[in-house]
């Protein structure tokens, strides 16, 4: 079965929601299943669970099929998100903007790239599907 990974805060911004909102899309039109992700950072302090993720999402979009809610910990999310990524052995990411930027900032740091999605299509083999920030 096709997996979709879809990183989001917590709790849920106005662009997260769009960006899960995306994701649901394309999990349904792909009769895909879903990992629901957000990183809790060890430098906050704070502790999010994953039902306290499941919660949010579902009083936004009701429950959804096929949906696993992870709650990763870590120090930087764009390394924690790539874990999951590679974990699970993604078919398709949908990451918002603001979040593809500071991946590619990273990757510039790390490698001579600076395209993340070649990157990941590289080393993942994983499709990645950016959504744009709604601008007011």
């Amino acid at each position: 079965m096709t997996l979709v990974v879809v990183p989001v805060r917590y709790p849920l911004t106005k662009h997260s929601r769009k960006t899960l909102e995306r994701a649901i899309e394309v999990a349904r039109d792909r009769d895909a299943a879903m990992t629901i992700l957000h990183v809790d950072l060890y430098q906050n302090g704070k502790k999010v669970t994953r039902i306290d993720l499941k919660n949010a999402v579902e009083r936004t979009f009701g429950p959804l099929e096929n949906a696993r809610y992870v709650v990763r910990t870590g120090f930087l999310v764009e390394e924690s998100i790539l874990d999951e990524v590679a974990a699970e052995d993604a078919d398709i990411v949908v990451i918002g903007s603001e979040r593809a930027s500071r991946l590619r900032r990273l990757f510039r740091r790390f490698t001579n790239n600076p395209d993340i999605e070649a990157f990941l299509r590289d080393h993942l083999e994983c499709e990645i599907i950016t959504v744009e920030r709604q601008r007011a």
